[in-house]
């Protein structure tokens, strides 16, 4: 029998309550939507009827020896704690073998808990627990994390074009990579297709590293904006979310081959999102407004 939406939201709340109290200093925890806590209390007092946004965030959770962060990433679908939340741990002193070694043995963990039950602070707990061998096996010594706690991170936008994007499996690829990553931006479906990611540089990297490999020969980044900031990346996103972007297209859609997206409206979606030279970039001419 399926768990009403409302009762996991209810939940979900509970936990929020409880991680706050575990971390109440500024930063420690980092929504990325600050209201999505508010549309989730107003749609439980029936005040907005859509199904709110997933409660998205992450945590700056301290590691004793090494003296290190670890930011936990958390995305909570509507139905957690009955479904398993999508968790990612990253920090600046592992490297990427490590990293993925880490989130691996995370994931195990949490698989192996009793479904139903609200499991975030036990993924905090464990990545307190459990991280240091990772860290003393890093090619990046403590030393140089110790530094790099200190500069600038970098927040990157990348700018993807393929001839055309139709596979359903493939564009489930694409989502559940940005998603894992916690990339916001855009997937444009259909020919020619887009995909637009942005946020921590080596996010970024990762995901062009997963979507491009095996086989996609006709994929190509054709720009990059690169931004170095400190503090929270997330007032540098022109996006909020990852977006599913589909226009009207020409043609029969009844035939692949025709299957030509209205490229006028994607280039209204980009001014809208102070994107438009993006369109020269991505297409060889100068896009023109259809108004003019």
């Amino acid at each position: 029998m399926a768990v009403p939406v409302k009762e996991c939201l209810e939940l979900q709340l509970l936990e929020m309550e409880m991680l706050f109290s575990m971390f109440p200093n500024k930063g420690e925890i980092t929504l990325q939507d600050k209201n999505a806590l508010t549309y989730v209390k107003m749609y439980l007092k029936n005040i907005k009827e859509a199904l709110p946004p997933q409660i998205e965030y992450s945590i700056s959770v301290d590691i004793d020896e090494p003296k290190v962060k670890v930011d936990l990433h958390v995305s909570l679908p509507h139905s957690y704690p009955h479904s398993a939340p999508q968790l990612f741990a990253r920090s600046n002193a592992l490297d990427r073998r490590n990293q993925l070694q880490l989130n691996k043995h995370l994931t195990s963990h949490i698989s192996s808990l009793d479904s139903g039950e609200l499991c975030v602070c036990e993924a905090v707990q464990w990545v307190r627990d459990n991280s240091a061998p990772y860290f003393q096996n890093s090619n990046i010594s403590s030393q140089t994390a110790a530094k790099e706690k200190a500069v600038k991170v970098t927040f990157h936008r990348m700018w993807i074009y393929s001839h055309h994007i139709y596979r359903q499996e493939l564009k489930k690829k694409i989502f559940d990579c940005a998603k894992q990553l916690f990339l916001t931006g855009f997937c444009l479906t259909g020919k020619p297709g887009v995909i637009c990611v942005e946020g921590l540089k080596e996010n970024c990297d990762e995901f062009w590293h997963v979507i491009r490999y095996p086989n996609w020969k006709h994929i190509s980044c054709k720009h990059v904006e690169t931004i170095e900031t400190e503090g929270n990346e997330d007032k540098l996103r022109l996006f909020h979310t990852f977006e599913d972007l589909q226009f009207q297209a020409h043609g029969d859609y009844g035939l692949r081959n025709d299957y030509h997206m209205d490229l006028g409206q994607f280039l209204e979606f980009l001014k809208q999102h102070q994107s438009e030279h993006i369109f020269q970039i991505l297409f060889g001419v100068e896009g023109k407004h259809s108004d003019n």
